[in-house]
């Protein structure tokens, strides 16, 4: 599996390569980028370094303009930093030749896009297969890896249908079963959801939550809906004029947020419906109740109010019926939640506490 790296990467638009140059040079030394805008330069990412590890869903959001698709794009080598370096796998895919960095894009690297970009005159399986066709698998073989990718998407029965004939949910799952059959180790997903209705966005994120728990790829997910960020991210990197703000864990970020911008962009998350068990647990101090009620590490903050709520004992967090891994207090329930509490169960939880 392999790992993916941004060093201190920017991206300048200017009318001249000698002025992107300079406005990089600039903003190192601490040039204000609005200041640069008013000259003809516009400073689209700001020295942005990031590692996502093998395995990792990646998230970078932020506001219209905040710089997050020109950084996507610079990943896989669509858009050319003014400076820094992309490394994949141990390559600088910024120092490939042109035909090299298309030999990455159809094999290491795929991408989800907003819109479906589906082919209208191809069937399901086609369109799902797409990418092994330009990669030049023969076709029994590609039918074969399509359909395998349609199935784990849900799709399974729908090979022979044409694009029109499917809802909009089931679109985005070809583009993305396009993007699996590829076996492509990276996928990038700009905006992939958003065009989506809110109950079709919700299912089409625990469709990627559970292909994820499958297939372990290493993804990279744009968006500008803070609740989609905090429930898909294993880590999260908050960007603001081209800059990345805040880097860590959606729980770093909703409990100790780096800055006012950052705090008021949080402000109205339903931490509860975030946040899970092992985010708020504690070592057990001793050994723990027998008659304390017990979650998973992955079970939200608004079904553990519940339990808390129920009983003297704090809640015991444990996995598939191992040792526990820890306990989750009243208090520090109502702590992460701010102090705010969320619906009926975490009023009795304050009640309670």
């Amino acid at each position: 599996m392999s790992r993916l790296q941004a060093d201190h990467l920017f991206k300048v638009f200017a009318r001249r390569p000698a002025d992107e140059s300079e406005a990089v040079r600039a903003l190192v030394a601490g040039a204000d980028r609005d200041a640069l805008r008013e000259d003809g330069v516009t400073a689209a990412v700001v020295d942005a370094s990031f590692v996502v590890e093998p395995g990792q869903i990646f998230v970078v959001m932020g506001l219209s303009g905040s710089g997050k698709s020109t950084l996507l794009r610079m990943l896989n080598g669509l858009l050319e930093p003014t400076a820094g370096r992309v490394l994949y796998d141990g390559d600088d895919l910024t120092a490939l030749t042109p035909r090299a960095l298309r030999e990455v894009r159809s094999r290491r690297v795929s991408m989800v896009f907003q819109h479906f970009a589906l082919f209208p005159h191809r069937t399901v399986l086609e369109n799902a297969g797409y990418g092994l066709e330009v990669q030049g698998v023969p076709r029994a073989e590609r039918e074969k890896r399509a359909a395998e990718a349609l199935a784990l998407c849900g799709l399974a029965g729908w090979e022979k249908s044409w694009p029109d004939e499917l809802s909009g949910g089931m679109q985005q799952r070809v583009g993305l079963a396009r993007a699996l059959a590829t076996d492509a180790d990276l996928l990038l997903m700009d905006e992939s959801f958003s065009a989506l209705d809110p109950l079709i966005r919700r299912d089409m994120q625990d469709q990627l939550l559970v292909l994820q728990k499958k297939l372990k790829k290493t993804i990279v997910f744009i968006t500008h809906d803070l609740n989609e960020a905090m429930r898909l991210g294993d880590r999260v990197a908050v960007m603001r004029g081209g800059r990345i703000v805040q880097l860590g864990t959606a729980e770093d970020i909703l409990v100790r947020p780096a800055d006012d911008y950052v705090a008021s962009f949080i402000q109205d998350v339903d931490r509860s419906r975030v946040l899970t068990a092992s985010a708020v647990m504690t070592a057990a101090e001793g050994p723990v109740d027998p008659d304390a009620p017990v979650v998973g590490p992955d079970t939200l903050l608004a079904d553990l109010c519940a339990l808390a709520a129920a009983g003297p004992h704090p809640v015991t967090v444990r996995e598939d019926g191992g040792p526990a891994l820890g306990v989750v207090q009243k208090e520090r329930l109502l702590a992460v939640l701010g102090g705010q509490p969320t619906g009926p169960a975490a009023e009795e939880v304050a009640l309670h506490a």
